[in-house]
């Protein structure tokens, strides 16, 4: 890369540029001296082209008007390449830059709904969750920065967690959503293969991962598989109900992050798996995930339900 970070590319950038639009003048004014032509009988000189039958294209010069605003563009797009950045590495007269104005925006941004994220900021995650003003800020945060992951409508993603369940990989308390949101979390099943044994021996244990949520699975193969599941309980714990503290998936439901096929279990098996959530408390800020935190948390709790009814007695 560092070919293409010395000065001969932004004197490159800045020549080609110039001489794209000298030349667009330099044609310009040779085609302004296009004089109308006539041949010898009087009649106008042509082109040669001739469509249905007697459309003629005529040999005759542009309109000065429409040649002046050619010129006008000429000239103002040597006025912008002045005043703004767009010739190689230089800044521009007004010093303008894309990243100086986004930093005003978000200025103005916070200075118009920071009283607002504050309010919010002082209230508990449940009363946030229930403000209906607040989960439509969170659901605005949620589509721009969390689905493109997660979806549009929560479910996830291969990968991606369904967020409108409750089954929680480092779990689904309102404090600890806004952990996950603000510090990111990272997922790391290691590859099994090699501690498991042979081939048959993973095809075992896929198949006793699979009779612990009930589903199809050969029940033959599932008992020798269980021996061998030893070395996942560490994580997965007995019965697979998982580890939310190493965020170690529950194997006993049928909820799948990557897939509950047979040959995708062994698979991830065989590999391991790895799944990152970036962290966003340095772009966000606190009081913003706040109320993503709630928006998220609310998705499966549906906090605004109405009560149960009362059993009578």
């Amino acid at each position: 890369m560092a070919d293409f970070t010395n000065s001969f590319w932004d004197w490159y950038i800045v020549v080609l540029t110039l001489l794209g639009v000298i030349g667009c003048g330099v044609l310009l004014y040779s085609q302004s001296k296009v004089k109308l032509h006539k041949n010898a009988e009087g009649k106008i000189d042509t082109t040669g082209h001739v469509w249905d039958e007697n459309l003629t294209e005529l040999n005759t010069p542009m309109p000065r008007w429409w040649m002046w605003l050619f010129y006008l563009t000429i000239v103002f797009g040597l006025a912008y390449l002045f005043l703004y950045p767009g010739l190689g590495t230089y800044a521009g007269k007004l010093g303008w830059t894309s990243s100086a104005e986004y930093k005003d925006e978000l200025k103005k941004a916070d200075a118009d709904f920071s009283p607002l994220f504050a309010k919010y900021q002082k209230q508990d995650l449940k009363a946030v969750a229930a403000d209906p003003q607040a989960r439509a800020i969170g659901e605005r945060l949620f589509l721009t920065y969390c689905a493109q992951c997660h979806g549009s409508d929560a479910r996830g993603n291969k990968g991606f967690p369904n967020l409108t369940d409750k089954d929680w990989l480092f779990g689904g308390e309102p404090a600890t959503i806004k952990e996950t949101i603000l510090h990111g979390r990272i997922g790391a099943m290691p590859p099994m293969g090699a501690a498991l044994g042979s081939d048959k021996d993973v095809e075992n244990v896929a198949h006793y991962v699979l009779s612990l949520s009930e589903s199809t699975h050969d029940p033959i193969k599932a008992v020798f598989g269980k021996e061998k599941f030893g070395a996942c309980m560490a994580c997965h714990s007995a019965g697979g109900k998982g580890n939310q503290t190493l965020g170690a998936p529950n194997l006993s439901d049928k909820i799948w992050l990557f897939g509950g096929s047979p040959e995708t279990i062994m698979e991830t098996i065989r590999k391991g798996r790895t799944a990152t959530m970036p962290p966003f408390e340095d772009f966000l800020g606190d009081a913003k995930v706040h109320v993503l935190a709630a928006y998220v948390w609310g998705l499966s709790n549906h906090p605004n339900d109405p009560p149960p009814p009362v059993a009578e007695k």
